[in-house]
């Protein structure tokens, strides 16, 4: 006699769909295509759902009781059961597949690790290089000539792996190299399982690109012995370096993850030009025999208001962090002449722009007996020779063209606007303040505003003589305007504001009268005002935003990826 078939319950309202559902009417499941997908079908299907209260009336709907399952649910449950079992077939494969290949893998590495590779002592002695190096004694193999057999120390860029071949270009951060791996060199288990970012030792020969193909310096290096320390291999799998930090990784990600980021191209690319900017900047400066200073950065006077100090204990003193080395830089005039520095300032602006930054290296320098024509003379020379110097860099303009195609030095001599112009222009154009209102003297332009005016006239601009009320205390009066401060922001397109500046007062009591219009005590400066008491004199300077120059130069559309490790607020890591 046939056994009967089990009786399953499904109950819409109070089951369960997940493993504590047995069908039984205690644990009953909660859909027929579950709990028919559970049972593969082979069981007699019971249901029940509560009816819905009928409109108006005052009395409970009844109970509901069990009923065999609809014809038209019981058809939908079989198909989804076919569908189930398709699905559970597929996935059977993949998995067996996936294991045949994983046995076949796991022996080809077993075969691999019996591979020894050793020196050949007959080959000429390695001659160790940078992968940059473009030595004269370095031959290239050429048809039948012998090329030069060097060692070479990096880490693998990019691996591409072929049947018999693998490709490695090696980095070792002063260039790049393409190496070929073949025969035995490229069976060992070393090459099989070589990740990306491995730190590798390598010999071979140096061989010419082949016809139509290309490669760093237009050479390859034909591979003879490489070696791995096993404290040098980078991870795989889910660990690789392209997994953490893909390219399309969220920005945060990317942030906390800022010492991996570093390794890619364009990270790397950006932090290469700021080397060269740095350093053109320090050159430019030196022909114009100006003398560099490392003023302090804990400080107990502000300079460009109270709202951005960072404050902290100092022993049983308050102190800060600096906002801006000028006044310091002003105390070396008399003693040194014209004076720069490049340090950290420190900004605590509760802002979270594309282009504010609470650490940032700031690009300083006063320059004793000028007039302020002569100041804007000296910063666009200064601006204009840098970016000189660093296109004139063969490998550094390559970068920047490729980060910037469209990148062209500036013309000079830079466009010169007048505040009032500028307000003008900016009422003329209908671009309104924050407020929605039209422009007047006396506001302080607003960052969105002042971009659109920049974008617009699409060049460099001096933009001069703010009014005093917004400006600096220590701002020299324009002699002609006293509304006015002989002042300037270099403005550029795509960025904004990268430079400030302007004279600096150098009259005893105007500076003691603007010390009490801005409500500051002087007796914290008293080191600073003693410069108007022993041998003042007319002087101005100016401070620069690298950040904000490399963005505008790379065409970078926030300064947080124009720094090592970005501060700014909520981030201080890692």
């Amino acid at each position: 006699m046939a056994e009967s078939q089990k009786t399953i319950h499904i109950d819409e309202d109070t089951g369960k769909d997940d493993p504590s559902a047995t069908g039984t009417t205690e644990q009953p499941f909660k859909t027929l295509v579950y709990a028919y997908i559970q049972t593969d079908g082979a069981a007699t299907y019971l249901t029940k759902k509560a009816e819905a209260a009928t409109a108006g009336s005052t009395e409970a709907p009844p109970a509901p009781k069990y009923k065999p399952a609809a014809k038209s649910g019981i058809k939908k449950a079989v198909n989804a059961l076919q569908q189930h079992k398709k699905k559970a077939a597929r996935e059977q494969e993949l998995a067996a597949r996936q294991l045949k290949e994983d046995e076949a893998r796991q022996a080809s590495l077993e075969e691999a690790k019996k591979i020894v590779l050793k020196q050949d002592s007959s080959l000429p002695e390695a001659k160790k290089i940078r992968l940059d190096d473009e030595d004269s004694s370095i031959k290239l193999k050429k048809g039948d000539q012998s090329g030069t057999r060097i060692l070479v120390l990096g880490r693998a860029h990019r691996i591409r792996k072929q049947k018999d071949v693998i490709f490695v270009e090696l980095k070792d951060g002063y260039g790049k190299m393409q190496c070929v791996f073949a025969g035995d060199v490229a069976k060992t288990y070393d090459a099989i399982t070589l990740t990306q970012e491995t730190s590798m030792k390598i010999y071979g020969e140096l061989h010419e690109v082949p016809a139509g193909a290309t490669a760093p310096l237009g050479r390859e290096l034909h591979v003879d012995y490489f070696w791995i320390d096993p404290a040098w291999k980078a991870p795989g799998g889910d660990d690789a370096l392209s997994t953490r930090v893909a390219p399309d990784a969220d920005p945060n990600t990317k942030l906390n993850l800022r010492h991996l980021t570093l390794r890619g191209d364009t990270a790397s690319s950006i932090l290469l030009v700021r080397d060269s900017v740095e350093f053109a900047f320090n050159s430019t400066y030196k022909e114009l025999r100006m003398r560099k200073v490392s003023p302090p950065a804990l400080v107990q006077t502000q300079v460009e208001g109270g709202a951005t100090l960072f404050e902290f204990q100092y022993y049983d003193e308050k102190a800060y962090l600096t906002q801006s080395s000028q006044l310091y830089l002003e105390t070396c005039l008399p003693s040194m002449g014209n004076v720069y520095c490049i340090e950290k300032s420190f900004r605590a602006e509760k802002s979270l722009t594309r282009r504010h930054l609470s650490e940032y290296t700031h690009v300083e320098a006063e320059l004793d007996f000028i007039t302020f024509n002569e100041l804007l003379d000296h910063l666009e020379y200064v601006m204009c020779t840098v970016l000189k110097k660093v296109m004139d860099e063969p490998e550094t303009a390559a970068i920047i063209k490729k980060l910037n195609p469209s990148f062209e030095l500036p013309q000079q001599p830079f466009m010169r606007m007048k505040y009032t112009e500028a307000i003008d222009w900016l009422v003329k154009h209908e671009i309104l303040t924050d407020e929605g209102k039209p422009h007047e003297f006396g506001d302080d332009i607003a960052e969105a505003a002042e971009r659109k005016m920049t974008d617009a006239i699409n060049k460099p601009i001096f933009l001069t003589h703010f009014p005093a009320p917004i400006k600096s205390f220590y701002m020299q009066k324009d002699a002609e305007d006293d509304r006015v401060t002989e002042s300037v922001d270099c403005l550029m397109p795509g960025v904004g504001e990268i430079v400030g500046g302007s004279m600096r007062m150098y009259d005893y009591a105007e500076l003691m009268q603007a010390y009490k219009n801005s409500d500051i005590d002087p007796e914290p400066y008293y080191w600073y005002t003693d410069q108007r008491r022993y041998g003042s004199s007319p002087h101005g300077g100016y401070g620069l935003g690298l950040e904000r120059f490399l963005a505008w130069l790379c065409n970078q559309h926030t300064v947080r990826d124009t720094c090592l490790y970005p501060r700014y607020m909520n981030r201080c890591t890692p």
